[in-house]
């Protein structure tokens, strides 16, 4: 099921004035998304590491990571995160969240091919990303065309991430 005409979808470049809204999405997302890969104590340790206030406005200040909001009827239901890399035209894409209420209505999709048309309009031609091996959005991400590309392991304070690096050649 898509977002049907009669409910306006709208996707935006997120400023430092959004971050209170990232974080109510985080909050309404992360541990639903994790609950089932990693430990209860891993979920809260990574979650307070990535979205802090601080954390955040690093990222977007500092890191360059560009966040896009996705609206449906002007109430925000995701958001994603992506940034260049060292590679020449490389971009990564760090994040990707949709609300569990508006999962399947294709805003995820949505939110990929606006982070794919940034890139692109950037002069870039790969969009690499991680994920857990054991996350079931791996599925969602070989529909929209990324490729296992190579396995990695990074420690996270005491914790490990255990994940995929996919990557989707941009055409």
């Amino acid at each position: 099921m898509s977002v049907s005409a009669a409910a306006p979808l709208r996707i935006q470049s997120a400023t430092l004035a959004d971050i209170p809204t990232i974080i109510e999405l985080a909050e309404a997302t992360w541990e639903p998304t994790y609950r089932f890969i990693i430990s209860r104590e891993q979920i809260d340790y990574m979650y307070r590491v990535i979205y802090t206030p601080a954390s955040l406005q690093r990222q977007m200040a500092e890191q360059g990571h560009t966040f896009l909001l996705v609206y449906v009827e002007d109430e925000p239901r995701g958001y994603a995160s992506f940034s260049a890399q060292p590679t020449e035209g490389l971009y990564k894409l760090h994040k990707i969240y949709v609300l569990p209420s508006a999962q399947g209505q294709g805003l995820g999709q949505q939110l990929i091919g606006a982070v794919e048309q940034a890139v692109r309009e950037a002069g870039g031609h790969a969009l690499e990303l991680n994920v857990n091996r054991h996350n079931p959005a791996l599925a969602f991400y070989e529909r929209q065309g990324f490729q296992l590309h190579r396995e990695e392991d990074i420690a996270i304070g005491p914790y490990w991430m255990n994940d995929y690096v996919m990557r989707k050649e941009l055409r």
